[in-house]
């Protein structure tokens, strides 16, 4: 019983003598392998991102401006980190919140998710564009009448959302709410509309009955208050 116990003894360590040189064989080919490329690897991207730098021209807030960039560059990005444009935010970071809200060649888009070497041409506004000086733009003056905000985060892409929708408007283009999507001219902007139009900008503090207001004071006298 001695002479099986001690034979037992003996095999087991072989075992694991035999699996430790095996594993750390392994993990020195894996090293080997791989940290033999991991220098030349870091090289050439950095090489391929130099080459691959786009041209971009874009005028921004009245400004022109010519940039290479990485193709993968957001406008967003590309505002903030290289225009130094910091009022629009970054927020969700994958188009759901709004607050990167901005326009390009009057319409609103969502910065976060537009390519900056797609709008090579474009005219672009943040909100740094809108005032006239030390002149506010009326949504803005509004907003600030009518408290549209409380920690201000989401406001810059609220506005700018609330610029292009109000153009919308006047275009008679109809929401998901109209009444009638058969009628010319402009829409009759109730408060109902005002929601709707404005659901793709989501402010966490909960102002949206200042946000309303303001929009609706300044849209004018066709404004109506129904549900």
């Amino acid at each position: 019983m001695m002479e099986n116990e001690e034979a037992r003894s003996i095999a087991r360590r072989e075992f694991l003598k035999h699996s430790v040189i095996a594993g750390s064989g392994i993990f020195a080919a894996s090293r080997l392998l791989t940290d033999g490329k991991a220098a030349s690897l870091n090289e050439a991207t950095a090489q391929t991102s130099a080459s691959d730098s786009v041209a971009v021209r874009l005028r921004v807030n009245g400004t022109n401006y010519g940039l290479r960039v990485d193709p993968r560059t957001s406008l967003l990005d590309l505002l903030r980190e290289k225009l130094d444009l910091p009022g629009t935010k970054k927020g969700c970071n994958h188009g759901q919140c709004g607050a990167c809200t901005i326009l390009v060649d009057g319409r609103r888009i969502n910065s976060c998710l537009a390519l900056a070497v797609i709008y090579d041409g474009s005219e672009i506004t943040t909100v740094e564009g809108l005032a006239k000086g030390d002149e506010l733009h009326p949504l803005q003056s509004a907003f600030v009448r009518h408290e549209g905000f409380q920690c201000g985060y989401c406001t810059p892409g609220q506005i700018c959302s609330a610029v292009a929708m109000l153009k919308e408007v006047d275009q008679g283009t109809v929401s998901h709410v109209t009444e009638d999507v058969r009628q010319a001219g402009r829409i009759a902007l109730t408060d109902t509309e005002i929601r709707e139009r404005m659901s793709g900008n989501i402010c966490r503090c909960g102002a949206y009955p200042g946000i309303v207001a303001a929009i609706r004071e300044v849209s004018g006298p066709a404004a109506a208050t129904g549900e």
